[in-house]
C-alpha cells in the first residue's frame, strides 16, 4: 500500500467524499467517460495526463475473471463478511462487485479495455468541463491515478481509476452503506482496493 496516496486520499477526497458517477445509483462496471470521436486517436498520454512508467502488459486474466484481482478476504478487511462477489460487464469491460453483509455497501472494481483512452479521457473529460470533480492522486504503487465523478455525488461513494497502461485503467468504485465504518472515507477505502488489485496483476505480469 502507498502511504502517501492513502494520506492523500483520506486528506483531500474528505471533500470528494463522495465520488460517483450519475446513472450509478446501484453497483455497475465502473464508469470510462468516453472521448469525442475527433480526439480518439490522439498519441497517449494526452490532455495533461501522466504517462505510466512501468505499464503492465498481461491483462488478460483479470480482464476475464475481474474477481481475481481482489481476495474476498481483503475485501473483508475493509468492511464485513462478503456475502456475494460477482462479474458484471458492458462494453466498458468486466468488473467484480462485492456485496458486504448488512449495510455495509458494496465494493466494485476491474479493467476498462473498452476505453482505448486510459487516464487521458478523464484528463480530457475534466478538461472540458464534464466531470464534477476531479482530483489527481499520488502514486498507487507506482501508478497514476484520480478519483473523480460526472453527478452523483453522495456520502459514503467514491470513485477512482489507475492507469496500469497508457490505454488501459483499473478503476474502484466504493459504495458505504450506514454500518460501514469507513463510510466517513470511501477514497481511502478506494486506494486499498485499488492497491490489492496493481499488486496482483504486478504479480503475474509477464513482459
Amino acid at each position: 500500500m502507498n502511504d502517501a496516496a492513502l494520506q492523500a486520499c483520506s486528506h483531500r477526497c474528505g471533500g470528494l467524499a463522495a465520488v460517483g458517477l450519475a446513472g450509478c445509483s446501484s453497483a455497475s462496471t465502473p464508469p470510462s467517460p468516453s472521448l469525442p470521436l475527433s480526439s480518439a486517436r490522439n498519441a497517449l498520454p494526452s490532455h495533461g495526463a501522466p504517462a505510466v512508467p512501468a505499464p503492465i502488459a498481461s491483462t488478460a486474466e483479470v480482464e476475464s475473471d475481474p474477481c481475481r484481482a481482489v481476495s474476498t478476504a481483503e475485501v473483508e478487511a475493509l468492511g464485513t463478511k462478503v456475502v456475494n462477489a460477482a462479474p458484471e460487464g458492458d462494453q466498458s469491460g468486466k468488473s467484480c462487485v462485492w456485496t458486504y453483509a448488512g449495510e455495509y455497501g458494496t465494493i466494485n472494481a476491474g479493467l476498462t479495455p473498452g476505453n482505448k483512452d486510459g487516464l487521458s479521457s478523464l484528463y480530457a473529460s475534466s478538461e472540458d468541463g464534464t466531470l464534477t470533480s476531479f482530483t489527481p492522486l499520488p502514486p498507487i504503487d507506482g501508478y497514476p491515478a484520480v478519483t473523480y465523478a460526472q453527478g452523483g455525488e453522495g456520502e459514503g461513494v467514491c470513485t477512482l481509476a489507475a492507469g496500469v497502461r497508457d490505454d488501459l485503467l483499473y478503476t474502484v468504485i466504493a459504495r458505504l452503506d450506514t454500518g460501514n465504518p469507513h463510510r466517513s472515507d470511501p477514497c481511502g477505502v478506494a486506494v486499498k482496493i485499488a492497491s490489492f488489485g496493481i499488486q496482483h496483476l504486478k504479480s503475474t505480469h509477464r513482459s
